[in-house]
């Protein structure tokens, strides 16, 4: 995380939209990857927690990876969705809201 930077995160759905704009910042520093790779997977866990307290479900390791199982059994990636974000092909606040509206 930059210096000096503040990000209010309290869990809420609403502070996703943050998460995101803070990601967006970030890549359009030009920012690379490995740099900013850290950062990303805090921002996908966090991401993936928000999903867990709204739309209930679980971390699951699998695969060598971690996922968010929803109570519909639905499997999400959140760590993944932060460094599709990184490059301009993802969002955390969608997958939240996607899998709050599975099930």
């Amino acid at each position: 995380m930059r210096e000096g930077a503040r990000l209010r995160l309290d869990y809420s759905t609403q502070s996703l939209w943050r998460v995101d704009r803070m990601i967006e910042e970030i890549r359009q520093e030009g920012v690379p990857y490995a740099a900013a790779e850290g950062a990303l997977r805090g921002f996908g866990a966090y991401g993936g927690e928000v999903v867990v307290r709204w739309a209930g479900g679980e971390w699951v390791e699998s695969g060598g990876g971690f996922w968010v199982r929803t109570l519909d059994g639905r499997f999400w990636d959140p760590l993944d969705e932060a460094r599709r974000c990184f490059v301009g092909e993802g969002s955390l606040r969608l997958l939240c809201r996607d899998a709050m509206a599975s099930g």
